[in-house]
């Protein structure tokens, strides 16, 4: 029993890892196409579509689909009940925001009608693709992000290189991968199947949104850490400045599909064990290797990083290298934040999420305003980083009042060591031999310090695809 809930964890972990990887693996390589088909001042035009786009999907839609995955969890209670409600909701909520439409042109000026179109999507896509990994339909999930991402891709090469339509052609590349997604899930769960107009109910709809409620000033709160620093690098520094930045976003984003991969099956499990007897030592063992996996994959990605900017994009963008490690720091913390922030979900007490995420916003406005005139883009990264720092710090010992987790200190100052050391080298070592050589061996420390993990790992694929190729002899 004790073994089969960490099992449980790596198997859902290796479906989204199928599902992430690759998709997210095509968006990197997507980024020369990006930078040698739009200028400094397009790509970060419909980087700002984007970030508003993220801002907005909570408030829109109440995160509802937020209530629909952690209420479909619940023993007990009737799936289709959870998401007739839901829908109900999307489908209200989508109408009214035709009343905010104007607004959006503040935001995002001529291309605000797709801004409304693209939320309105994302809406139904989100709400139908929680619902699918909460009844347990993770290949589903994983498939949609695979379907999703290769239209993507496809649509971006047919609008972008062929017909060569700018920033236009990108939005309706995201439109229409949305729309085949919505199409997919819809055939995939046989949504029909889940809607009855009977199941309807206000009081229902009432504890859907006490849950979800809370989780909107948390979503924008948890948008002003994580993007916020683009409108205040338009304000201070200009539109090109913000392409440079979208474009060093977009390395951090291998650490994230890490980061994904783990935190979609880890919300699963952690709902799951919660009532656990073992659960403190559970949460505390996956905390440790996730941690670890972090560090090493950042020491990973510091090794690789200039070397490959100066393959994977135009000279314009090449800059912009160093502009990655403080955002790379930026993803450990918020991944470790958002671990931890499990815990008020798995008990339900969202309004704990609210008030920290609320602290590291205000802090992170604070930091921006300080340091990006001073420092300019890298500011912006030292903001972020910064601000999910203090959320993690307080979540650690806030989430102490739920489930207690222990962090392996010497490990955590370790890793933390390694990678300051390999900052410092990369951004105050102009010899490039030089550079390379003490990155290797800083790599090789970090793989040293965090061997156990790495080994775990390791162990973990090897039988997982074992028993890929076991079920599929059968």
């Amino acid at each position: 029993m004790g073994k089969s809930k960490y099992k449980k964890l790596i198997g859902n972990s290796f479906i989204f890892a199928v599902g992430n990887l690759g998709s997210k693996l095509i968006t990197i390589i997507m980024v020369p196409v990006y930078t040698f088909t739009l200028s400094t001042q397009e790509y970060g035009a419909v980087d700002l579509v984007q970030t508003t786009a993220n801002l907005l999907l909570p408030i829109i839609t109440l995160s509802i689909f937020d209530a629909a995955f952690r209420f479909a969890l619940d023993d007990g209670v009737d799936s289709k009940k959870v998401f007739t409600n839901s829908f109900f909701v999307t489908i209200v909520c989508s109408a009214l925001g035709l009343l905010v439409v104007p607004l959006f042109k503040i935001a995002v000026g001529d291309l605000y009608i797709f801004l409304y179109i693209i939320v309105v999507l994302q809406s139904f896509q989100s709400l139908m693709s929680e619902f699918a990994r909460a009844i347990g339909k993770v290949k589903t999930f994983a498939a949609n992000g695979i379907i999703t991402t290769l239209f993507l891709t496809g649509s971006n090469i047919l609008f972008l290189v062929v017909f060569q339509y700018g920033v236009n052609g990108y939005l309706w590349s995201i439109i229409i991968a949305t729309v085949i997604s919505i199409l997919f899930l819809i055939f995939s769960l046989r949504v029909q199947m889940y809607i009855d107009r009977k199941l309807l109910e206000w009081q229902f709809i009432h504890k859907l949104l006490i849950y979800s409620i809370p989780l909107i000033p948390n979503a924008f709160a948890w948008w002003i850490n994580n993007a916020s620093s683009r409108y205040f690098i338009l304000y201070f520094i200009g539109v090109s400045a913000n392409g440079l930045y979208a474009v060093a976003n977009k390395i951090p984003s291998l650490l994230s599909v890490l980061n994904s991969i783990f935190f979609q099956s880890w919300q699963m499990s952690a709902v799951e064990e919660y009532s656990s007897e073992n659960r403190e030592a559970f949460y505390s063992n996956v905390f440790r290797m996730y941690l670890e996996m972090l560090f090493l994959a950042t020491a990973a990605i510091l090794f690789i990083v200039k070397p490959m900017m100066s393959l994977v994009v135009s000279k314009q963008f090449y800059v912009s290298w160093k502009l990655v490690p403080f955002l790379l720091l930026t993803v450990v913390y918020s991944s470790v934040s958002g671990f931890l922030g499990t815990n008020y979900i798995a008990a339900k007490k969202t309004t704990g999420i609210f008030v920290t995420t609320v602290l590291g916003a205000v802090l992170n406005i604070m930091f921006n305003m300080i340091f990006i005139p001073q420092m300019g883009i890298n500011g912006a990264g030292l903001s972020s980083m910064l601000s999910f720092l203090v959320i993690f710090v307080i979540r650690y010992f806030d989430t102490k009042k739920i489930t207690r987790i222990k962090i392996d200190k010497k490990n955590f100052l370790m890793n933390h060591l390694v990678v300051g050391t390999q900052i410092a080298v990369m951004l105050l070592i102009s010899n490039e031999v030089l550079m390379l050589a003490l990155n290797c061996c800083l790599l090789i420390l970090t793989i040293f310090i965090d061997k156990e993990v790495l080994g775990y790992i390791f162990k973990s694929i090897i039988t997982q695809i074992k028993r890929r190729i076991g079920d599929y002899e059968e």
